[in-house]
């Protein structure tokens, strides 16, 4: 029985291990992970790891962080809590679509939604970790999002498609949420 109970103690410690979240060691206040005890397929960490994330969506409610713009702290975190060097991490974030709107500033991002830009300090957070912040040119036309409209930082590429051709042709590797 004691055996028992220690087998049962062990798988607990093991399930509440794995299931406690884990501040980010790059981008602290974002990105949280999870501990994975056992890899069957284990991290590279020898190759550099080009992705581009194609942001499109945004959450239903004006004030609640993205999900889809905090999974690129998430995947930043994760990688580099898991043992790879943050220099074999070459992290691109095109927005388009509804996603756009969060690179407004906060003043303009308040008066279009009535509440202050939630995803403000992650996307600092993320060009501070060099994050290539990327908008669809046609998207910005089309929704006004002018220079002096966003957040400094963001680079403007001709659209979503040119910049993910060019990326591709580049190496990068897409990741798509919708």
């Amino acid at each position: 029985m004691k055996s028992l109970l220690i087998f049962f103690l062990f798988g607990l410690t093991l399930a509440v291990a794995q299931n406690t979240r884990i501040e980010g060691v790059v981008i602290s206040e974002f990105g949280s992970t999870y501990n994975v005890p056992k890899l069957d397929i284990p991290l590279d960490t020898t190759q550099t790891f080009k992705v581009l994330f194609d942001l499109s969506a945004a959450p239903e409610d004006p004030g609640q962080l993205s999900g889809y713009i905090n999974t690129v702290a998430r995947f930043i975190n994760m990688h580099v809590g898991a043992g790879k060097p943050q220099n074999q991490l070459q992290v691109a974030a095109v927005f388009h679509g509804n996603a756009s709107y969060s690179l407004l500033r906060n003043d303009l991002y308040k008066e279009k939604f009535g509440v202050d830009n939630p995803n403000l300090e992650l996307i600092q957070a993320l060009q501070a970790a060099d994050v290539d912040i990327i908008l669809c040119g046609q998207t910005a036309g089309h929704r006004n999002l002018s220079d002096d409209r966003r957040i400094p930082g963001v680079q403007m590429a001709l659209s979503t498609m040119t910049a993910m051709i060019q990326l591709q042709q580049q190496g990068y590797t897409i990741i798509n949420f919708n």
